[in-house]
């Protein structure tokens, strides 16, 4: 096998996605590389950044990359320390994953890889004005989908609210709707917007306040007319104590799993045996991974049996995606074992 060596790459979406702190238009993932003639591809490991959300350090962070490149490759004994470093371990999980799997990317012998079962997910409405965003309520109506998952907090509130009554009387009652807040709402705004919120049978809110407040967060849990998911507030929480201390203070109805974002899947499995001990429901959502990184987490939670939608249907946001056996039908996500990995924008 070659060297180890690492790659930036830069995904451009099909168009404009805006959420609360911003619009994206594009995203950089960096990549672990090895070429070995005997195996089917290159092994990869997907190191995801988005800006304003990863707690990875920006300055130092292509230098702790060639760090673990010298450590892969035997130029050094000791593994660099990741733990600031969430996105990375991700990577050098999945990279050490595909290495064992010969470069095929298959890491579980399963269903969902021999393309016999699927799973489902929900589908993404970005913010924007209303029209924007009833259309594509409706788009992913007409592609199947019964969960649907939008951005709030970037407009004004009562608009937001008026999107919402509309998606009610043009949509039903049937529709599945979940809301992301992304912190946005002050704490002691929280509780009337909730209730506003649970006007239009809100199935979830995601991090309604900003992460940290611990105190304010449990109290809107336990008040809340809408359950509450937490996403942003897990992040950087390293250590299983404070992991134990979190969910047994706050007692959310849910929490959302980022891989790319808390340190990769050994970690979110940690956060899953800790929440399933604790009755606490839970799905996973891409960090806007390109489909190696998608690929790694869609089997790992297909291979959780789950029943909640998923927040895994990135991989078609970008133009300049690499093709893969993933492929979304209706609200389902699978894997056709037959259909080849196209990585020639990455490798040449």
């Amino acid at each position: 096998m070659t060297e180890v060596f690492w790659k930036k790459y830069t995904l451009n979406f099909k168009k404009p996605s805006g959420t609360s702190r911003g619009v994206l238009l594009e995203k950089h993932s960096y990549f672990f590389i090895a070429k070995n003639l005997d195996f089917p591809y290159p092994v990869l490991g997907e190191c995801s950044l988005i800006e304003g959300l990863s707690p990875d350090p920006v300055d130092g962070y292509e230098d702790k990359l060639t760090k673990v490149c010298d450590w892969l490759n035997k130029k050094t004994a000791d593994k660099p320390d990741l733990s600031l470093y969430p996105s990375i371990e991700f990577g050098l999980e999945t990279f050490e994953a595909d290495l064992k799997a010969k470069g095929n990317k298959i890491f579980y012998n399963d269903g969902f890889t021999k393309g016999e079962d699927a799973m489902l997910i929900n589908g993404l409405v970005w913010m924007g004005g209303p029209k924007f965003m009833l259309d594509q309520v409706q788009e992913k109506i007409t592609q199947g989908f019964t969960c649907v998952k939008l951005k709030i907090g970037a407009i004004d509130f009562q608009e937001e609210l008026n999107i919402l009554k509309q998606i009610r009387n043009q949509f039903g009652n049937d529709l599945e709707l979940r809301v992301d807040a992304n912190g946005t709402f002050s704490a002691d705004e929280a509780l009337s917007k909730l209730e506003a919120l649970s006007a239009f049978k809100i199935h979830s809110i995601e991090q309604p306040i900003k992460p940290g407040q611990w105190r304010e967060m449990a109290q809107l849990c336990q008040e809340t007319p809408i359950p509450i998911a937490l996403d942003e507030e897990l992040i950087s929480v390293i250590d299983f104590g404070q992991k134990t201390e979190l969910l047994d203070t706050v007692k959310p109805q849910f929490i959302i799993l980022k891989p790319s974002l808390l340190g990769g899947l050994n970690a979110s499995n940690q956060w899953i045996q800790l929440a399933e001990e604790r009755s606490i429901a839970w799905w996973m959502t891409s960090a806007l991974e390109s489909n190696v990184g998608l690929n790694s987490i869609t089997q790992f939670t297909f291979s959780k049996n789950v029943n909640l939608p998923q927040g895994l249907g990135t991989g078609s946001l970008y133009l300049n995606n690499f093709e893969s056996p993933l492929y979304i039908q209706g609200e389902m996500i699978k894997f056709d074992p037959d259909n080849s990995w196209n990585l020639n924008n990455l490798i040449l």
